[in-house]
This record gives C-alpha cells, sequence and structure tokens, in this order.
C-alpha cells in the first residue's frame, strides 16, 4: 500500500511540473482547482478541462444549450431523419437534433458541431487568450459531454438520483437501485407534436428538464400507458385518412 501511495506523489508531481509548464498566463480557475484536487492529476491543460467537463456533465449540458440559443438555428433548417449517407441527418428521433452536425449546415473547423459557436483554445467556449479561433477544432469540451448526456442520461443515474433526493419522481416512494432514467414527454412524442418547435429550445427535451428518475415498476407502467395512447393516436390517425 506505501509502494502504491508514494507511486501515486510520484506520478502526480510530474504531472503537476508538466501541467505548470503548459498552463499559459490565464486559464479558468476552478478547472485548475479541480485538476489539482484529483487523485491523479492531468499533466496538460487540455486534460484538465476534459476532466472538469467530466466532473460536472449538468453544468455542460446547460452550458451547451446556452450556447446553441445564442446560435440559434440555421435558415431553411428543418428536423429530419435520414442516415450517415444522406448528408449526416440522424436516423432516429432519439438522436437529438443538431444542424450544425448536418453537411448542408455544417460551419467547419473552428466552430463547434452541437452548439454552432466558435472553438477557442483547449476546446473552450470563450477566448480568454485573445488567441481566436482554433481552427483545428469541431467541438466544445462542454459540447462532447453534453452530447453523451443528451444520447445516454442513463450514465448519470446516480447524479440524477442525488437531485431527486433518492425519491422516486412518480410514486414519491425512495428510489430503489434498479430505478431507470426516463424521459417526462417520451420522445415519439417529441417527434410527433413538437416537431416544428424551434431549435435549441428542442434540445430541452433531450436535458435535464425532461428527465426524470423513477423505479422500475413505475416506468414499466408509464411505458406500457404511453404505449396504449400511441396505438390508439395511430387508429385515429388510419382513421382520418379514409
Amino acid at each position: 500500500m506505501s509502494n502504491w501511495r508514494d507511486m501515486v506523489e510520484a506520478a502526480n508531481r510530474q504531472a503537476l511540473a508538466r501541467l505548470n509548464k503548459a498552463l499559459p498566463a490565464v486559464f479558468p480557475a476552478p478547472v485548475l482547482t479541480h485538476a489539482l484536487e484529483r487523485r491523479f492529476i492531468p499533466p496538460m491543460p487540455r486534460l484538465a478541462v476534459d476532466s472538469y467537463w467530466r466532473a460536472h456533465p449538468l453544468r455542460a449540458e446547460r452550458l451547451a444549450r446556452a450556447l446553441a440559443a445564442r446560435s440559434g438555428a440555421p435558415a431553411k433548417w428543418s428536423w429530419r431523419l435520414g442516415d450517415n449517407r444522406d448528408g449526416g441527418l440522424p436516423a432516429t428521433f432519439r438522436t437529438p437534433p443538431a444542424p450544425y452536425r448536418e453537411q448542408a449546415f455544417a460551419l467547419g473547423p473552428g466552430f463547434c458541431c452541437v452548439c454552432g459557436q466558435p472553438v477557442y483554445r483547449f476546446g473552450w467556449h470563450c477566448d480568454l487568450w485573445n488567441a481566436g479561433r482554433n481552427k483545428n477544432a469541431v467541438w466544445h469540451s462542454a459540447c462532447v459531454i453534453a452530447w453523451q448526456f443528451w444520447n445516454a442520461p442513463s450514465d448519470q443515474v446516480k447524479l440524477l438520483k442525488r437531485l431527486q433526493t433518492r425519491r422516486c419522481a412518480g410514486s414519491g416512494r425512495r428510489l430503489l437501485r434498479s430505478a431507470e432514467v426516463d424521459h417526462r414527454v417520451p420522445l415519439f412524442q417529441v417527434w410527433r407534436e413538437h416537431r416544428q418547435a424551434p431549435w435549441p429550445g428542442l434540445l430541452g427535451f433531450w436535458g435535464l428538464p425532461n428527465l426524470q428518475v423513477i423505479n422500475r415498476e413505475v416506468h414499466v407502467a408509464k411505458c406500457a400507458e404511453e404505449a396504449s395512447s400511441r396505438s390508439l393516436s395511430q387508429i385515429d390517425h388510419d382513421t382520418a385518412a379514409r
């Protein structure tokens, strides 16, 4: 145990030396504080930034939506489905709409393909260094984490449980180990009823405002009710079309 601790301390001394050498005169203070508090100190500023956002996925998610709101949707863009060969269109409505990931609206290197805003040094979202855009980057570090969160919110079930004080959003009872992350408004309903809503307001349906953790039995009952409602809606649609 002592040898392991000595090895970690030695590795951290080397990493800290590399980090200090590579740090610019201006660097986000919360990121540096987080880096120095880690068990294994990241040896480079970019790794420190990535580590910070991975530790704060909800903060990254809120920031990504705020940056997208600053950009707005491109002219003539609409939420459509396709496949990867069809200009980068998403194959399913379960993928968040992202106009700047589509070939027709991509802004190219130096701009984030999620939010459409310029990407600066270390994948940061504002130019603290007056160095201009990073012309090799196409993602903000925060937007990487936000995109992962939107596509796999269940990976953050422990964090979401803490936010709900470990109470089921459906029944109010204590959350069990088998509790699951759920979209309050199901994504099929978002596609059916909110498809024409302005982007990036749509992103909120994939983000924290539309997420809840509920016990498995509550989730099963909710899914059954949604499936029944979806079936009835389809019957009504088919009847009206005749």
